[in-house]
Formats: structure tokens, sequence, C-alpha cells
């Protein structure tokens, strides 16, 4: 597939690919997606059609080759490739050069099949998140908007009810502000509660085909319903998850986190910066990160504006937001 010359730390790398029909797809339109590559890891690509040429400093080229040579498999087996696909891969060789790992990792054995799409990490935080929603009962995912925390929550939950490893999928969010305005807003309880789930909603809908969620939901196979419906029940071979845990006071943290029965599966997330709790009330989610962290049986994974796979300006404002709280 090609070959490699090096000298004095640097190297050059040849590579040939066989079916030109699939070069638009690995390039990129107008070779977008070499251009980033080449970018991010300061190399040249020299593209002379289904020849590519890497020149560069040695790590940074063993990666390009690596990263081009697994997109290469994604296109080959079917796959579509978009600068999601190439931001995530960019993302684990950057984490395998400052970790200095033996192989860059892809994150690939951790692809989550569900009826309508496949979903994989895009970033070593979130593939740390999967793997921990997959050997833990008790996960706590801690970062900024925009990191997958709760998508990727979704998409674990609904893997393993699909798979029958247990019976019900459990959402809830706490409405922050139960106790007073919500009470104005127009409509029945349902009507009052969904701005809060809709969150949810969306990540079940991009996941599961709306007549078989909508089943389902009539069925009690899946539950969306506020924090507080959580109270006085035992939760029993489900996969529940807490979004949004930092508007939680300490006491509906502890109600929530008692609430876990046999064969159940617990996700908490939220962002324990971020609190539209009144003044002066805590979070009980920072307090739960504080009393709990000691527990081995309970995985904590820290996620940063390096983890934000939505529009690259929605990282640059959460690290300006962080900069300007820690001054």
């Amino acid at each position: 597939m090609g070959t490699t010359t090096q000298a004095e730390g640097r190297a050059t790398k040849s590579l040939m690919f066989d079916d030109n029909t699939l070069l638009p797809q690995l390039y990129g339109g107008h070779n977008a997606h070499l251009n980033k590559i080449e970018q991010d890891l300061s190399i040249s690509i020299a593209n002379r059609g289904n020849h590519l040429t890497l020149e560069g400093e040695k790590d940074s080229v063993e990666m390009a080759e690596s990263i081009l040579m697994k997109l290469w498999n994604r296109v080959q087996a079917g796959a579509d490739i978009g600068p999601q696909e190439i931001d995530a891969a960019l993302r684990f060789a950057r984490d395998w050069r400052a970790n200095e790992k033996n192989a860059p990792p892809t994150g690939e054995t951790l692809v989550i099949r569900t009826r309508k799409k496949h979903v994989s990490p895009r970033s070593p935080a979130q593939a740390a998140y999967l793997q921990a929603m997959e050997t833990h009962e008790m996960v706590f995912g801690l970062g900024p908007a925009g990191t997958g925390k709760t998508y990727l929550a979704v998409a674990a939950a609904v893997r393993m009810f699909l798979e029958g490893k247990v019976d019900r999928m459990v959402f809830c969010r706490p409405a922050v502000e139960a106790g007073e305005r919500l009470g104005f807003l127009p409509g029945d309880m349902k009507d009052k509660i969904d701005p809060y789930l809709r969150p949810i909603y969306d990540s079940l809908h991009d996941m599961l085909p709306g007549d078989f969620l909508a089943r389902k939901v009539q069925e009690g196979d899946i539950e969306i319903a506020p924090l507080a419906f959580m109270r006085g029940r035992t939760l029993g071979s489900a996969f529940v998850i807490l979004d949004e845990a930092q508007n939680a006071t300490p006491a509906q943290m502890k109600m929530f986190l008692t609430r876990m029965g046999e064969n159940a599966r617990v996700v908490v997330t939220g962002d324990p910066s971020q609190s539209d709790l009144p003044d002066h009330t805590p979070s009980g989610l920072a307090d739960a990160v504080r009393l709990l962290g000691h527990i081995p049986e309970i995985k904590f994974i820290n996620f940063t504006d390096q983890d934000v796979v939505r529009h690259p300006l929605v990282g640059k404002i959460v690290k300006a937001y962080d900069k300007e709280r820690a001054s």
C-alpha cells in the first residue's frame, strides 16, 4: 500500500489507493479532508490521483498514515466520512501524541449500533465514557455543553435496551422552576415539562424509529420524566439517566442515586461549573462528586473544551468563559 523513507527525525510515506471512485469520500470536497490533516499535523500531503505522499516529522507522518488508512477502511465499508469524522480522528491522534502511547487509538471498537444510526466516540474522553458505561453500574459524565455527555449516555441506554440487558430506559432532568414559574406555563403537566426534556426526546428520535419509540413510551418501557417523579421508587433492570444534574439540589441527588435497584445502570450528566439553581442553593452534582469520588465502583469521566463536538466556535466559547472564571 505504501513505502517509507526516513532521515534525521523526518519521514516520507507513499500511499496508494486502489479504488478511484471512493477517493472523493476520503479526500473531501476540494481535498478538504487532506488539507485538515495536513494543517493539524504540520505535514505536507502531495496528491497525485490515487497516490499520496506524506512528508514531515516522523511521528506526525505515522499518525497521518494511520488516520488515512482507518478512514479508507471506513469508506470501503460504505460509511460516510465528513468533517466530524476527520476531527474525531485528529483528536485521537493528538491524545496519542500527548500520552506517548504505542498506537493511536480510534474508538472504533466502541461503535454503538442503534435502529437508525451508528454512534461512535469522537474524542478519547468520549471513548473512555462509553467504556465506563460498559463496565460500571454508575457513571458520572462531567463537563461543558457540547461534549456528547447526554447523547452518548442515551446511545448506551438504547443499545442495552435493544440487546435485552435492561427492561426499561428511564430519563429524567430537574425542572428547576417547578416550584414557581412552571405553573404559569400553558397546558397540562406534560406540556409544562416537555421543554425541559426535549433534548432527550431529540436524542431518542435520532436513534429509534418514531413508531417504535411511541409504542415503547406508551407501554412504559421508555419513561421520560422530571426528577421529582423519581421519589419513592426503586428502579430495577433499568438504564437510568439523570441529565443536567447540576440543577439538582443535594437532597434531590441523594434521592435519585438511592433509587438504584438490581440490574440497574445509572448515568449522571452535568456541568459542575454551571447551575440554574437559585442563589446560595448548592448543586447536588458538585456535592455528589465531593462525597462519592472515593468509591471505586463509581466512575467519573471529565470532559473539557477539547471534547466539544458541536460547531468549532462552541469549543472556543467554552474556553473563553473558563478562562474568565479562572481569573
